[in-house]
């Protein structure tokens, strides 16, 4: 699949104004759209899709998704203290959740010169200095991003896995997915990472140096053609490597801030981004020379990254962003066809048709993956429930996480639903059900 001429064109146009507006030596760019890498561009320097970049904090995400892993095989729960991993270590209090989520309250940046421009040390080295620089919140009280954490988990998926951290990923995530140009340090051709003059507008090299115990943070190098299948899988799912129900989970707000409210939060690994079909799933990147971000639109299988080899001046998140809206305003998604119903599991055909919470009516349906309810009259969506396990779950609406049942009379008759608290009944508060309060007079 390739996009039209008009479509590129202005995609190009995107990437060719932050280059020229951040003074980049050169940005690479692509657009990925139902698993498939459709567009990709350049400007600035010479570069092509299979030039290494420094990717940065996307390496957050990777060491993130080898976490979840592990806690889907039962190696550890998300609340789990840090200290159950690590004994001994500072910050060991925390909750692994909390290290994902930015939500610890640890410091941003090990005590030291800065750890992205200098030779990294052993782990041993790291957690003997976290006690030098004070905790910045306490645990829990704002979304505070730290570096730090990912060093930390880092060593935990070493310790589980019984390997360096970066075979790890290499192994659960970069090999499923086919991503033979993503490394540990730099493969030709790899593009060299500069800093720009302010004023005299020159170029100098940058530094890039093992990060050691830090790297977990964002030592990674890759590709556009190989951020597009990590992308792909972060716009679509891939079973190998992650259930999609834990993808929607690291997908799920976790912390925030009071800044940052309103834009965009942080779930298990992974920033959110206001955009695209409504919130959009990935991460931006720096290292000193280096520039990228990557943003996934899973409610329409589109993702966009871009790649720079400049130490200031990408809009990390913007043009990503930029990328996606303008592909959904020139090549709408197409929604994925209706079909009719197959199979209407027991539990759901029990449950269809009309019920009311007190006078008010709703309207349960099927859509072949979960039951939808809607008020009648303007038929906006309330609730809606998939089966797990057997049982009707709620995955959006008031009734999240609480399970709807199912309740019968002697005869096997369903006589009413309940959720927590909230009955629904056949007609407006039937006097044969339990009504909290009662019936209203006069019924």
């Amino acid at each position: 699949m390739t996009l039209a001429d008009t479509t590129a064109r202005r995609l190009q146009l995107l990437l060719a104004k932050d280059q020229v507006a951040g003074r980049l030596p050169s940005v690479v760019g692509g657009v990925v759209r139902d698993g498939a890498l459709v567009w990709h561009g350049s400007y600035g320097a010479p570069t092509g899709p299979d030039v290494q970049y420094r990717i940065g904090s996307i390496t957050k995400t990777l060491v993130a998704v080898v976490v979840l892993q592990l806690r889907d095989e039962g190696l550890l729960d998300l609340n789990d203290r840090l200290d159950q991993h690590l004994p001994g270590v500072g910050y060991g209090d925390r909750t692994i959740r909390s290290l994902l989520s930015h939500s610890s309250g640890m410091h941003s940046e090990p005590a030291g010169e800065w750890w992205e421009r200098t030779p990294g040390g052993s782990f041993d080295e790291l957690a003997a200095h976290l006690a030098d620089v004070p905790p910045a919140f306490p645990a829990g009280a704002t979304f505070h991003y730290t570096n730090i954490a990912f060093g930390l988990l880092g060593e935990v998926v070493a310790r589980l896995t019984g390997r360096p951290w970066f075979e790890a990923v290499r192994a659960r995530v970069l090999d499923p997915l086919g991503m033979t140009r993503t490394s540990y340090l730099p493969e030709q051709p790899a593009a060299q990472g500069y800093s720009v003059h302010h004023f005299a507008g020159t170029l100098d090299e940058e530094p890039a140096h093992d990060a050691g115990a830090m790297a977990p943070a964002g030592q990674v190098w890759s590709t556009v053609e190989d951020l597009a299948r990590y992308a792909a899988f972060l716009a679509g799912g891939d079973e190998r490597v992650l259930a999609d129900a834990t993808l929607d989970e690291m997908a799920t707000p976790q912390s925030g801030s009071l800044a940052g409210a309103t834009s965009g939060g942080y779930g298990l690994g992974f920033r959110l981004a206001a955009g695209g079909g409504g919130v959009l799933l990935g991460h931006t990147g720096s290292m000193p020379g280096f520039l990228a971000g990557l943003f996934a639109d899973r409610s329409r299988r589109t993702a966009a990254l871009v790649l720079a080899n400049g130490t200031s001046g990408l809009r990390c998140e913007g043009l990503p962003v930029d990328l996606l809206r303008t592909l959904e305003e020139l090549e709408p998604t197409l929604p994925p066809a209706w079909e009719p119903s197959t199979d209407v599991p027991a539990t759901v055909a029990d449950v269809l048709g009309v019920w009311h919470w007190g006078n008010t009516a709703y309207a349960f349906a099927w859509n072949g993956n979960a039951v939808v309810a809607s008020m009648l009259g303007n038929g906006a969506e309330s609730h809606r429930f998939a089966l797990r396990d057997g049982e009707l779950v709620g995955v959006r609406g008031y009734h999240h996480g609480e399970t709807l049942r199912v309740c019968r009379d002697t005869s096997g008759r369903v006589t009413h639903l309940v959720c927590a608290t909230f009955v629904y009944t056949r007609v407006p508060y039937d006097a044969s059900a339990p009504i909290p309060g009662g019936p209203p007079r006069g019924q």
